[in-house]
């Protein structure tokens, strides 16, 4: 059947006739061209230069953790240019789907662009096939994502996102992370990514327990980016006099949520105050055996 066009020229019958679930496999087949990084050259060939990829904007530390009925994830607000502060403000959790999260670290345009294609994947999936992909199936839909960029973090543009969700099977919340070319990790109670991550995961060794509320695990992740902020310079620590702070999100039995700045200003207000007579943070009581 011959194709219909509309005033942008895009043939109508292949949007009406594609049953691809998958979003981007239909765009690659109908117009790679508009794939991120599409027209990215190979390996070796003539692309971006090393010093302009070294300078682009590149966003950090996350973490999430584990709680009861769910999860919480939260992202410091600064991005880096090299050694430079480029951005004091940049959001780096985002809504996946009603009952997912992602956030990012690495190159930043790239991410942010991955996030939007991401959520457009789940979207087209649930229209297409009548239900929602299972966690796990989310999980695994974002690491071919991220594999397909593997040609583009060889040359120095890598994003590695985080990706947390409420499982309705298991009833729980659940973390994954991955590695640069694609590998899905479940990981178990809590976890950070970005260049302060292992501060932040030093610090979660502290703060966490099991079956924490959900107000405890917000405080817990804040006072981990704190720590993050104070030994890595490429994490921003709470802002007070520019009103900036961390991005914290919730994902439970009732759906996404994200805190209001009101309420990420009260637990950044918390650690702060709490700092000043603690400056290490608080400490996890030690108690020998006899």
């Amino acid at each position: 059947m011959a194709g219909f066009f509309n005033g942008t020229g895009r043939d109508q019958a292949a949007f009406m006739a594609a049953r691809i679930p998958s979003f981007t496999q239909f765009l690659s087949s109908y117009d790679p061209s508009m794939l991120p990084l599409a027209n990215l050259g190979p390996l070796g060939a003539a692309g971006p230069a090393a010093d302009v990829i070294k300078n682009l904007p590149h966003a950090t530390t996350i973490v999430a953790v584990a709680c009861e009925g769910g999860v919480v994830m939260a992202g410091d607000r600064r991005a880096t240019a090299g050694t430079m502060i480029s951005k004091r403000d940049v959001e780096k959790v985002f809504r996946a789907d009603e009952y997912s999260a992602i956030a990012i670290s690495g190159t930043l345009a790239i991410a942010l662009e991955l996030v939007r294609l991401f959520g457009v994947e789940l979207e087209h999936y649930e229209k297409m096939e009548g239900r929602s992909l299972t966690l796990e199936g989310k999980a695994n839909r974002l690491s071919k994502m991220i594999r397909d960029n593997l040609m583009a973090a060889m040359q120095g543009l890598a994003v590695i996102p985080l990706f947390v969700g409420y499982d309705e099977q298991t009833q729980a919340g659940r973390i994954f992370s991955y590695d640069v070319a694609g590998g899905p990790y479940e990981e178990h109670r809590f976890h950070s990514i970005g260049s302060g991550s292992v501060f932040a995961r030093s610090a979660l060794k502290k703060f966490y327990s099991d079956g924490m509320p959900v107000a405890d695990a917000a405080l817990a992740c804040v006072q981990a980016l704190y720590d993050a902020a104070d030994d890595d310079s490429a994490t921003g620590g709470p802002d007070l006099t520019r009103q900036i702070f961390p991005v914290i999100v919730t994902v439970t039995e009732h759906g996404f949520s994200a805190l209001s700045e009101s309420e990420s200003a009260q637990y950044a207000q918390q650690v702060v105050d709490g700092r000043m007579t603690l400056p290490d943070g608080p400490s996890a009581r030690l108690r020998s055996v006899s």
